[in-house]
């Protein structure tokens, strides 16, 4: 469903990400330094340095951060003041790990309430939930992204990356895409390296990808457009 990007809208689609708990400012001001150089969309940065990236990319791109993260399991008040503390530190996009023990239940009402409060927190700004899909059935990942479309999220995303069952899939990405619809945001997040993979997952249907590895990626799309001239 996806037509394949250019270099420039492939780096728009890229929040640069992050996240290691070792970073340091050093490192967060670095990122935002390449973000902008690169022309990137966003980038994902912990709640820690969400006032730095703020500071350094001065809307050159937009700070997202992470809610809950990066196991899900926080109480609902927790992630409600978590979320709201990072708009009012600048973030523009806040992503949500689900709990993935509600899924797991299957009390997708309980799911619900979270995300709902957590949307109602965060003045506007876009909240992608994050599913960790790699842990979930088929049906279960419909049911999680069929609960963020009705608790008035933006978008869904499939990975943290710090799950031990693995990252993003195609696979996953598709049958997101097919539960959300058109008009849904899907983010493919964990495991992204490679420029064949990040295309991969835009051609299966996201349209925003976490990496870290965004250099890389853009440089090899940059070399194959050089060699088809």
């Amino acid at each position: 469903m996806s037509t394949r990007p250019d270099l420039t809208g492939l780096a728009r689609m890229i929040d640069h990400t992050l996240l290691a708990p070792e970073s340091t400012a050093a490192d967060a001001v670095a990122v935002c330094a390449d973000a902008v150089r690169l022309g990137v969309g966003g980038v994902c940065i912990s709640p820690t340095y969400v006032p730095l990236a703020a500071a350094e990319l001065a809307g050159a791109a937009a700070v997202v951060t992470v809610c809950g993260f990066p196991s899900g399991a926080h109480v609902v008040r927790t992630k409600v003041r978590e979320a709201a503390r990072a708009v009012a530190d600048g973030a523009d996009e806040v992503d949500l790990v689900a709990n993935l023990g509600l899924v797991k239940d299957g009390d997708y009402a309980a799911l619900e309430r979270e995300i709902a409060a957590v949307v109602g927190a965060v003045d506007g700004r876009v909240v992608k939930v994050i599913i960790e899909s790699a842990v979930l059935r088929d049906a279960e990942i419909v049911d999680a992204c069929r609960t963020a479309v009705a608790a008035g999220a933006r978008s869904v995303k499939t990975s943290t990356g710090f799950h031990a069952a693995g990252g993003a899939s195609t696979h996953a990405v598709a049958l997101m895409r097919r539960t959300v619809g058109r008009d849904f945001g899907v983010k493919a997040s964990g495991g992204i390296r490679t420029t064949a993979a990040a295309l991969a997952m835009v051609e299966s249907g996201a349209d925003r990808l976490g990496c870290s590895a965004t250099e890389a990626i853009l440089a090899g799309l940059a070399h194959a457009g050089s060699a088809q001239v």
